[in-house]
């Protein structure tokens, strides 16, 4: 039976104005054996931060991923559409993000909708792109319900990969400059802000209606998109959101490039975790969906008593004005990305009203077998992860959904990107990213493919 833990965080009934952190903002837990608080997370703040500090905190985040105030002009481009389905239309399109880059995308929206949409933005983990059977879903499943859903590729796969691969992994390779880890990460969590600006410039979607969805890698970048941009209301982090302090598990990931440097360049915040989550947390609200067998969740620390202890954490920081961090830990379940499950689809049925989900059990849709549905279909679940206790074990919301080809889901005529693929690859971004700290970029190999793993 599945655990479901919600953790109710104690509301502080007094702002103070203008507060700075307390003492207890510098108290050091450093004991790693301690499942409730290691990796040297400081115990709650004795005041709630005022405004400015937290306005403070998002310049200091931004400053330290190299991202811009103001991200580059969306400029879609869209190259035509098809449907997966009934009641649901694909589009090719894509946006501008930093560096003179682009983002390739497929959009799910529903047909002969009418009204403002909410929309949802899907950030992929490792390997995953617009192609994994999990953006695939989550579109069908979620545009089908009535709302616009973004998938993209990552840098660094399928579209933005020099050989048009999935599961490649190139935003791994480390490049020199100390720079180069933040400003990658800041890249791709400026993906996700990116694909918010893409949704907001369609005149069918409701601006107060969005949603971001992350999972694994892609929980980390969506967790601090979300601290950042005040216009994504609703999060379900899956495989993550089990943000800790210096020297803990994300500052220590192998994934130097993508996850270790970027987390390492907020280390001068005094509980990033905690700032993080509250950042987001004062104008949204986040539901994190763990297995409590996912080795990716450095297990055994991150169970519930960690994010008893992190909310303790976010509530003292944010006051009156934080919201519930809500979490859910399946027993046994390792790693995956639980948001198309019913758990996660009433939760953003709540949050934001599907029009084709009122008045409507979602029980009556009835549910798909991951890893039965993608041998039928020939859906990608990326090596390792078929299994029962990982993605192929997830129980959906919905049933008898179509797999596109990857044929239909390219973007970019292919003398076009041909023409044009530094705009879009990682060794274009790398290029660009030396650049702007003066350094050669002749160490980027135009034929490399996978970083590593």
């Amino acid at each position: 039976m599945r655990l479901l833990h919600f953790c109710f965080i104690s509301m502080l009934t007094v702002l103070v104005a203008g507060a700075l952190l307390g003492t207890a903002q510098l108290t050091s837990r450093p004991n790693s054996s301690d499942p409730a608080h290691p990796f040297n997370t400081p115990g709650p703040v004795a005041k709630p931060a005022s405004d400015a500090q937290f306005d403070l905190w998002r310049e200091q985040i931004r400053s330290a991923l190299f991202l811009p105030k103001r991200m580059p002009a969306v400029a879609a481009r869209e190259y035509g559409t098809f449907v997966p389905m009934s009641g649901v239309v694909a589009h090719r399109v894509t946006y501008a993000s930093q560096y003179g880059m682009r983002v390739t995308a497929i959009v799910y929206t529903p047909a002969h909708a009418h009204g403002r949409l909410a929309a949802i933005v899907v950030v992929a983990g490792h390997g995953g792109d617009k192609t994994t059977w999990y953006e695939i879903y989550a579109g069908l499943l979620y545009a089908s319900a009535g709302a616009v859903v973004v998938t993209y590729d990552p840098v660094g796969e399928d579209e933005r990969n020099a050989l048009h691969l999935s599961d490649s992994r190139s935003h791994d390779a480390v490049l020199t400059g100390k720079e180069s880890p933040p400003r990658l990460g800041g890249v791709m969590v400026g993906d996700v802000i990116s694909a918010v600006n893409y949704v907001v410039s369609l005149p069918s979607v409701d601006p107060n209606r969005i949603a971001v969805l992350g999972y694994s890698m892609g929980s980390f970048h969506a967790a601090l998109a979300a601290a950042l941009d005040q216009r994504i209301h609703a999060l379900v982090l899956s495989g993550g959101g089990d943000l800790d302090g210096n020297g803990g598990s994300w500052d220590t990931s192998r994934k130097i490039m993508c996850q270790g440097g970027p987390y390492q360049a907020l280390s001068d915040l005094p509980d990033k975790a905690a700032i993080l989550h509250a950042l987001h947390q004062r104008s949204g609200s986040t539901l994190i969906l763990n297995g409590t067998a996912d080795n990716l969740v450095a297990l055994p620390y991150h169970l519930e008593s960690f994010f008893a202890d992190l909310s303790n954490r976010v509530a003292a920081l944010a006051g009156t004005k934080a919201s519930l961090i809500e979490y859910v830990f399946y027993p046994g379940i390792g790693h995956r990305p639980s948001w198309v499950n019913r758990d996660a689809a009433a939760w953003l049925n709540t949050k934001l009203h599907f029009p084709r989900w009122q008045n409507l059990s979602l029980d009556s849709l009835g549910e798909t077998h991951i890893s039965e549905w993608a041998n039928s279909t020939g859906a990608t679940i990326n090596k390792g992860y078929d299994s029962e206790a990982t993605e192929g074990g997830i129980r959906a919301v919905g049933k008898g959904f179509p797999a596109p080809d990857r044929e239909q889901l390219q973007v970019i005529p292919e003398a076009e990107w041909q023409a044009h693929s530094e705009q879009y690859t990682w060794q274009g971004l790398a290029k660009q990213i030396l650049l702007a700290q003066g350094l050669s970029a002749t160490e980027v190999n135009p034929a490399a493919t996978t970083g590593a793993r």
